[in-house]
């Protein structure tokens, strides 16, 4: 029989109910909890139970009756099933690692059925195998054991239901045998995919990659053979001889769901070999070496010792801003009360007026003039006021042409909301200059001032790329921010866009519509636009292709609609880092002017980085309606690899010197698919920025 201690063990733990008495009723079990699978407990009533404690206890409930049928639903290969439980539940709330009655957890019965589908979803729940099965010895004794027992019961249980006559007892023993027949042909179907069973073969590939200056990447895939047991882990080595003796370290992987690994702290410069081992439940298989062989911890910048470009950058701009605000508050305090005392009296009882004149309210409609409107939304809802209007205020009504250096310094007055009224005073004294300029920014100061006063919002969001205007002489600058959280509003309220949309009145005709109009048509792609723009990109590395247009006031650059903050781009790998001997080889390409690779040759074929580049290249140029062919008089930027963060890497393409920026007037032979808009380079940078 089963040893005592393992009874004993499993007793004192009491956390797992025994079977069901027989098939049937283990498939009645887990069928009707079906419907409790799908409970959101979160959709209980309160005021439906007596309190948080029979809530709690009915919670409780489910959770007990979901462990129970998981094991059978396991031990009746019911995929969906399970599948179905794990998506429900957690690992705590199944006990997914707490043995049962017989000291075998989920994964263990799945792995010895030879169920792989089934041991991979565990797998991938945080599932483990039983920790009493310390040998293999161990495991074929408890095996043993289970079905010695299981088949004693069987012929106990076939005895009495010979020799008794037919009553009530014997039905009832007669299930008890259905159940234990079923039970011990269990056991011996896991006893015999116990003893069949074989250690795994070496992963399928193992690829090696350099991290960074103190780490490497350990990719790898499982084995390619299905007849051996399912593999619950794997163990990556790290030395620096090819015999791995010494062994430097070790690190066993348990969580399936990605199977890569970076060995960290390792000594820049150092060749480190690296190999990889499964396990199953017959042990560890034969390791499988990395391709490349080894990997020498290593970043670009080490080429030339260059530091990162941003060092300290953030910090020094904070200072220079804090000395700048220093100043400024002293000349505001101090200067103004000796030198001007007659103007600044006269500006600030003007900007005083501004907001409390009974016309600095929201406007209902455009007359010719400079006008700042703010979107707010949330899913489908946009904040309009109590007149179902978009907030709009007027900035400037004599300003008829907008200069597009003015609308670029409000761009950058965006990354500052929260000193507009200090940005104000600091205009407001350089107004003795009398410029037409700082006079255009006061008023636009004013107006955002104003717009945050009715509004009760400091943060306006971003400003939209280009403003609108219209036949009549309006401009209206568009600002753009998405709320996450429900809030309410004194002087605005939440509406349906497309109520909203479909219940303003126009009063201007299709042909020529007004700004406003055209905003309410736009809305929806300037919302996109705004979403897409604060997209980042999935860890890697990127070739991204740089292509600019000049015009008489601004330089613009291409950049897809999809992903509008970053420029045209495919990636070229996961892994963000260029080593040291990538960046050698790029550098070696570039000093003899050798054209981009676009073909492959024999003997760069053992360069993976070669390989990707050629694989992006080409995508690229595809996605740009560039023909290939073209692309031999490109060239890479190989003054530095664009790093954002630490885990966003760009190599740049360049087209030739003379068609990087196409200029006014100049025929531009390569026009791209659909899908890409051109941005003025500071609303990219401050895009890139955010």
């Amino acid at each position: 029989k089963m040893t005592q201690q393992m009874r004993d063990l499993q007793l004192a733990q009491a956390r797992k109910p025994p079977g069901p008495s027989s098939p049937n009723a283990a498939k009645r079990l887990y069928r009707n909890l079906s419907g409790k699978f799908r409970v959101n407990y979160t959709s209980f009533d309160e005021g439906s139970l007596v309190g948080r404690g029979e809530k709690e206890k009915l919670r409780k409930s489910y959770l007990f009756q979901s462990n129970a049928a998981l094991f059978e639903a396991v031990e009746l290969q019911d995929l969906d099933r399970v599948q179905e439980m794990l998506k429900h539940y957690s690992p705590e709330e199944l006990d997914l690692n707490t043995p049962n009655s017989e000291g075998l957890l989920p994964l263990d019965v799945a792995i010895m059925t030879n169920n792989a589908p089934i041991a991979r979803a565990l797998l991938q729940a945080g599932a483990k195998e039983s920790p009493h099965f310390v040998s293999l010895e161990s495991r074929s004794l408890h095996l043993s054991t289970l079905v010695r027992e299981a088949e004693q019961r069987v012929n106990e249980l076939m005895a009495q239901v010979v020799n008794e006559a037919p009553n009530a007892d014997c039905s009832e023993k007669e299930k008890q045998l259905k159940a234990w027949e079923w039970r011990f042909r269990l056991y011996k179907r896991m006893k015999a995919g116990f003893e069949h069973a074989r250690v795994p073969d070496a992963p399928s590939s193992v690829h090696l990659s350099v991290a960074s200056s103190t780490s490497l990447q350990v990719t790898f895939w499982e084995p390619l053979s299905v007849n051996s047991a399912v593999v619950t882990k794997y163990k990556v080595e790290w030395s620096c001889s090819p015999t791995f003796s010494p062994l430097l370290g070790e690190a066993v992987i348990d969580k399936l769901k990605d199977l890569h690994f970076t060995i960290q702290g390792l000594v820049s410069g150092t060749a480190y070999h690296v190999r990889v081992s499964a396990y199953n439940m017959k042990g560890w298989g034969p390791p499988q070496a990395s391709t490349p062989p080894f990997a020498i911890p290593s970043n670009w910048r080490e080429y030339d010792g260059r530091a990162p470009r941003r060092r300290g950058q953030a910090e020094a701009l904070d200072h220079l801003l804090g000395q700048v605000k220093t100043v400024h508050q002293h000349c505001i305090c101090h200067e103004p009360c000796k030198n001007q005392p007659q103007s600044r009296k006269h500006s600030v009882s003007k900007s005083l007026k501004h907001l409390f004149h009974p016309g600095s309210k929201f406007l209902k409609t455009l007359k010719r003039g400079l006008y700042l409107t703010a979107i707010f939304y949330k899913d489908d809802n946009i904040l309009v006021t109590h007149e179902d209007q978009i907030p709009v205020v007027e900035i400037d009504d004599t300003y008829s042409c907008l200069l597009m250096q003015d609308f670029l310094w409000l761009t950058k007055v965006s990354c500052m909301w929260d000193e507009i009224l200090w940005l104000r005073q600091c205009v407001t004294v350089s107004q003795s200059s009398c410029s037409c300029i700082l006079q255009t920014r006061f008023k636009m100061l004013l107006a955002i001032s104003q717009m945050q006063g009715l509004l009760g919002i400091q943060d306006l969001g971003q400003v939209f790329f280009e403003p609108i205007k219209d036949k009549q002489g309006n401009i209206l600058i568009v600002t753009l921010k998405e709320v996450k959280t429900n809030q309410t509003f004194e002087s605005v309220r939440w509406v349906p866009i497309c109520k909203l949309q479909s219940g303003r009145k126009s009063v201007s005709s299709p042909e020529e519509p007004t700004a406003l109009d055209m905003l309410l048509i736009s809305l929806q792609d300037k919302l996109a636009y705004h979403q897409r723009s604060s997209h980042a990109l999935s860890p890697g590395l990127y070739l991204g292709y740089l292509k600019l247009c000049s015009a008489v006031d601004q330089i613009r650059v291409l950049v897809p609609e999809q992903l509008p903050n970053i420029l045209c781009h495919v990636k070229i790998r996961s892994n963000p880092n260029i080593s040291r001997e990538e960046w050698e080889w790029l550098q070696k390409m570039a000093s003899v002017e050798e054209p981009v690779p676009t073909e492959p040759e024999t003997d760069r074929s053992q360069n993976p980085l070669f390989q990707e580049l050629q694989v992006a290249i080409k995508e690229l140029m595809t996605l740009v309606n560039i023909p290939l062919q073209e692309a031999k008089d490109f060239r890479l930027y190989s003054q530095e690899v664009l790093d954002f963060g630490d885990q966003v890497s760009f190599l740049l393409l360049l087209p030739p010197s003379d068609d990087v920026c196409t200029a006014p007037g100049q025929n531009n032979p390569y026009t791209p698919h659909s899908g890409f808009l051109t941005l003025p380079l500071q609303i990219f940078e401050l895009g890139e920025e955010r």
